[in-house]
């Protein structure tokens, strides 16, 4: 296999195009160019055309990875997630419906364990950039969903949700400082003016529960619920 032409992308930065002499096209980055030893006119030999093929799809999860993240923040599993995803139409990334048709199971699965393994380098990459970060994404969701009122057991099922590892929880948790005021609010917006009987205080609590808040913040929000029936 050879290069034919070697030059940089007019439409991205850092991005130079390899085009072979059976017509393909290789995008990679400027890094590859200099590692992989790529000029113009240079035979491959077929470790350096699977080295070559290899630095593409890389730099082509890189992309991707990095138009993701800049449309919202994304854990280090949410991201892996979407970049081994099997696009929408099938027929582009696995275009086998019969295994008489295609290279077979265990083909396929060598396939998605090289995918696998080239996003994991993708993220630890932009993880040492600082562009990935499970620690900080775990503390900005629980301050949004404070914020919108939910409890820690609320905020313990949305990090867990989004593939947040444990590790990181008890930090983003401790960011959150226990507001009784907050959960009386939302008490007295759930009892909407009706006397704090036992049923309507049983479904108050049911709410809160729901909202994420543990039995000591609800206890105590139905404590003070009684207490401004006497007053």
């Amino acid at each position: 296999m050879r290069i034919e032409k070697l030059e940089p992308s007019t439409h991205k930065q850092g991005r130079w195009l390899v085009w072979l002499d059976d017509a393909s096209l290789v995008r990679v980055g400027e890094g590859d160019v200099v590692s992989l030893g790529l000029y113009a006119g240079k035979e491959l030999t077929g470790g350096e055309a699977e080295a070559l093929t290899a630095a593409g799809e890389q730099s082509r999860l890189m992309e991707r990875a990095v138009g993701l993240l800049a449309q919202r923040p994304l854990s280090r599993k949410e991201l892996l997630d979407k970049l081994c995803a099997p696009p929408r139409r099938k027929r582009e990334k696995y275009p086998y419906d019969k295994l008489d048709d295609g290279p077979g199971p265990a083909l396929l699965e060598a396939q998605r364990e090289a995918l696998r393994e080239r996003a994991e380098g993708v993220a630890d990459r932009l993880t040492d950039l600082g562009l990935l970060s499970d620690g900080e994404y775990a503390r900005m969701v629980a301050r949004h969903y404070a914020a919108k009122g939910y409890g820690p057991r609320k905020l313990r099922d949305e990090l867990y949700r989004r593939g947040v590892p444990r590790e990181f929880w008890e930090d983003a948790l401790e960011e959150r400082e226990p507001d009784g005021d907050q959960v009386l609010k939302l008490a007295r917006q759930k009892l909407r003016g009706a006397e704090p009987t036992r049923e309507n205080l049983k479904k108050v609590s049911d709410y809160l529960a729901r909202r994420g808040y543990g039995w000591d913040e609800i206890s105590g929000a139905l404590d003070r619920l009684r207490e401004e029936e006497w007053e």
